[in-house]
């Protein structure tokens, strides 16, 4: 198997790390328009497999595409980083032309693969990705709301004084402040929901902890986070190539599920070696389902950026 990781900034550099360490596939290459950075990490991490024990053959390219002919999966985290105070919306008309283009070069070499994409601002860059392509909509997967959903764990785990691996918590819709919809009425902590432990106040509160988790590190570290964005892209990866069956919200595809048509956005689906392969249809309330078409109409009016560029 072999995993094409584009971009070698802090998440594209620390996803492919996660991935050699988990020896999730043999060939692992990274990619990065910048002259010798992609090499340097490579090799950097390389020096690692004897200390960590791991096999795989990580190969680092300076803009040479060819070297990633043959990719199962390609993570795509090229573009400019979000900036203090500034919105995912802003970063839309530079990253849009870089995933276009990357779009277009990896699949010159890599027809059959599937694309991973963790660009912001993401839901926008996966429905681009899906329409400049053509590719079957199974291949295309916008990373968000895995994240989102770590984060969302994180918080609980905090307010419970638990293990975040016991707990099950999804966050759903757009990947943004303000567009995406941490479920807590579905969350649960080894089967038992956690309203049952929460009063209504901490629910609000680690609800809006959860949606400003990423514009609360950009604030802290000054640029936007890399550690848990990696690790989600790598989760991806591991469950497609490892054929898992794990479900996760990513932004997908929608054609009348949730209610929503000609848009990307994050939905439970279950990740296989096919790519996504099936939405599971949560059964939201009234009041969800209000806030769900929100984020989808805020989704829809950045994606008519597009039509500008």
């Amino acid at each position: 198997m072999k995993v094409t990781v584009v971009g070698a900034g802090a998440v594209g550099a620390t996803c492919a790390d996660n991935i050699a360490r988990a020896a999730i596939c043999q060939d692992l290459v990274l990619l990065d328009i910048k002259e010798g950075l992609a090499e340097g990490k490579a090799q950097d991490m390389m020096q690692t497999a004897a200390l960590l024990g791991f096999d795989t053959r990580i190969t680092g390219s300076t803009n040479d595409y060819s070297k990633t002919a043959g990719s199962d999966v390609v993570v795509i985290t090229s573009g400019i980083p979000r900036k203090p105070g500034m919105t995912r919306e802003e970063l839309i008309g530079t990253n849009a032309g870089i995933v276009k283009g990357v779009c277009e070069n990896i699949l010159k070499y890599s027809p059959d693969a599937i694309i991973i994409v963790i660009s912001n601002p993401m839901d926008t860059m996966t429905y681009l990705a899906l329409q400049s392509t053509g590719l079957p909509k199974n291949r295309i997967i916008g990373m968000g709301g895995t994240l989102d959903s770590s984060r969302f764990k994180y918080q609980l785990s905090q307010q419970l004084g638990c293990s975040a691996g016991d707990l099950n918590a999804l966050v759903i819709g757009g990947h943004g402040d303000t567009t995406m919809i941490p479920l807590i009425r579905f969350a649960t902590w080894n089967s038992v929901p956690v309203t049952q432990f929460l009063d209504a106040d901490k629910q609000k509160q680690i609800v809006a902890d959860t949606m400003v988790g990423g514009a609360t590190l950009t604030k802290l570290i000054g640029t936007s986070a890399w550690y848990a964005p990696g690790a989600a892209g790598a989760a991806l990866v591991k469950s497609i190539l490892r054929d898992e069956k794990k479900l996760f919200t990513c932004c997908v595809s929608l054609n009348g599920e949730y209610g929503q048509s000609d848009i990307c956005l994050g939905v439970p689906v279950v990740v296989g070696r096919n790519g996504w392969e099936k939405i599971i249809d949560f059964p939201l309330n009234e009041s969800e389902k209000d806030l769900f078409g929100k984020s989808a109409d805020a989704v829809r009016s950045m994606n008519e950026v597009l039509k500008t560029l």
